[in-house]
């Protein structure tokens, strides 16, 4: 994420006599941007810098690992436009010193960054002799809009009406897709589907469709073998800001506004990619306060495993929230374009309600989610 001289990371295992932890969402960058971006607001407010200051003059010009060039890095760009959106010179300076009331006020922001992953992926089309197309995949639709953004990449591959394509999916026996998970589902199969159409336009002969039609198949493969992926550094980028209240004498924490800036190249489709960022949000606020496995010490169970006593948000949990995607095209992704925002929306999200809730308070939560009783014993004393 930053380029600076000095930087140490360790990563501790320790053998437990507990299932591993497991994938939920965006796994690897969304616990790990909590730690990293939340020390980051440390490091600003003991150098009594503006977060988003920090992070500017810290920006790498190539991958400060690798040295790999970025194929598309828009961050400070998305950390300026969230800003000022969001209304970031009103943040105050001092943690603790905006009062609403009985509430005290805190904002808080976090940058956001996910791998962009290319998985095998496979597609049919098939022309029919009425002009029609047929797309077909094993890939899935979970309510994320698979349906949606095949049939128009076809439908814009092939030059036909949106209403002249059909599509097929959730079958073995099709071509196998990426699979929905991971944020590989929508570049990975459109891009599948892409060639496939393609394929099928340089088969095609005019007014000359036999009975059963003329079909094509295409695929991506595995960035492994992608000279782009071995060449450039590929990434979805982002910034996420939050806006808190905290009680001023119980210490309960109510989210009250919350926006995402997003660079994730080409988007197929402007509501469901907004759908999904906003899904990823929410994610990210209820694992900064609501989510957590209780263990019994003595046995190991788990012993909160149902949704009445595991917490996760509700529709009164998540007021205002809204999602911004800057318009884009990293062409060394992929040939449309695109990168995943599934999991993206979720980077992030946990550490700028984290950074929040120290800005409203000054109390510094290191061991989450962020409950009333680690926020309570540091309450500043005062008059509401």
């Amino acid at each position: 994420m930053y380029a600076a001289p000095n930087r140490l990371t360790r990563h501790r295992l320790v053998e437990l006599d507990l299932p591993r932890g497991e994938d939920v969402r965006a796994p690897g960058e969304a616990p790990g941007l909590l730690a990293v971006e939340s020390a980051v607001d440390e490091l600003a407010v003991a150098l009594d810098m503006d977060p988003v200051e920090l992070r500017i003059l810290n920006e790498p010009k190539v991958h400060p690992e690798s040295g790999k060039p970025f194929s598309d890095r828009r961050l400070v760009e998305c950390m300026r436009e969230a800003a000022r959106r969001f209304g970031w010179e009103r943040r105050p300076a001092r943690a603790g010193s905006l009062r609403d009331g009985r509430w005290l006020v805190g904002y808080g922001m976090a940058a956001a960054v996910r791998m962009q992953f290319q998985i095998p992926s496979k597609a049919s089309v098939r022309m029919m002799p009425d002009g029609t197309a047929i797309v077909r995949s094993d890939i899935t639709d979970i309510g994320t809009g698979t349906y949606t953004i095949v049939a128009q990449v076809a439908a814009e591959t092939l030059g036909l009406a949106l209403d002249r394509v059909r599509v097929e999916i959730a079958d073995s026996n099709y071509p196998a897709g990426a699979g929905s998970g991971g944020s590989f589902g929508a570049s990975n199969t459109c891009v599948a589907v892409y060639n496939a159409c393609v394929a099928l336009r340089e088969k095609l002969k005019p007014d000359n469709i036999p009975a059963e039609g003329v079909e094509a198949e295409g695929e991506i493969g595995y960035m492994g073998t992608d000279p782009n992926y071995k060449k450039y550094s590929i990434h979805a980028y982002g910034a996420q800001f939050a806006e808190v209240g905290v009680d001023a004498d119980t210490a309960e924490i109510r989210l009250r506004r919350m926006l995402g800036v997003f660079a994730p190249g080409r988007i197929f489709n402007a509501k469901t990619a907004r759908s999904q960022l906003i899904g990823g949000m929410t994610f990210g606020v209820s694992s900064a306060l609501h989510e957590e496995a209780v263990v019994d010490t003595r046995t190991g169970a788990f012993i909160n495993h149902d949704l009445a006593s595991y917490l996760v948000p509700v529709h009164a949990d998540i007021p205002e929230i809204d999602a911004v995607v800057l318009d884009g095209f990293d062409d060394k992704a992929n040939v449309l374009g695109a990168k995943g925002v599934g999991e993206l929306g979720n980077c992030g999200a946990n550490a700028a309600v984290a950074n929040a809730v120290f800005n409203a308070t000054g109390v510094r939560v290191r061991d989450f989610p962020i409950t009333i009783e680690k926020v309570l014993p540091g309450l500043p004393l005062v008059d509401v």
